[in-house]
């Protein structure tokens, strides 16, 4: 029976382009942050004192939100998460892992009082819907006194 062999070369340009996908600041990351700023929202980045690091966090709420990319946290039933043909059951491993550690984050910010919010890099495809959920779940932003509240300080 012929095997088939990945050429190094194409394995060498493949590492490279993993390599090059990052941790933070995420174009996903960056769309969520840029949506809930938008709204009036004012957040915290990263905040690595918090299991998980969170990618955005409302310290005043405890409520922290972490963006998963689809392919890389393994969303199930989405387009976006399939399994490489090449080194499947690597792949499936670590995806499988990924998920465990994200589980663990989670469970650790709730035993300290935190609620956890994972969006979906699919879901940005619809930000209104997005928006709405997040609303509901982080809930009202604060509020602005109106201008004539605001004391002349000249």
């Amino acid at each position: 029976m012929m095997q088939l062999r990945v050429e190094p070369a194409v394995t060498n340009q493949r590492s490279e382009l993993m390599r090059r996908i990052r941790q933070k600041n995420t174009k996903p990351e960056v769309d969520v942050r840029r949506l809930l700023h938008s709204s009036g929202y004012r957040y915290r980045l990263h905040m690595k004192h918090l299991p998980g690091t969170p990618d955005i966090a409302f310290p005043g709420r405890k409520k922290a939100i972490f963006v998963h990319g689809c392919f890389w946290h393994g969303h199930e039933n989405c387009k976006l998460a399939t399994v490489p043909k090449t080194r499947s059951e690597f792949w499936i491993e670590k995806i499988a892992a990924n998920r465990d550690r994200d589980t663990r984050k989670v469970d650790s910010l709730r035993k300290l009082g935190w609620e956890s919010i994972v969006v979906w890099q699919c879901e940005l495809k619809s930000p209104l819907k997005l928006l709405s959920r997040l609303r509901h779940a982080i809930g009202k932003k604060k509020s602005q006194k109106p201008e004539s509240e605001v004391s002349d300080l000249d």
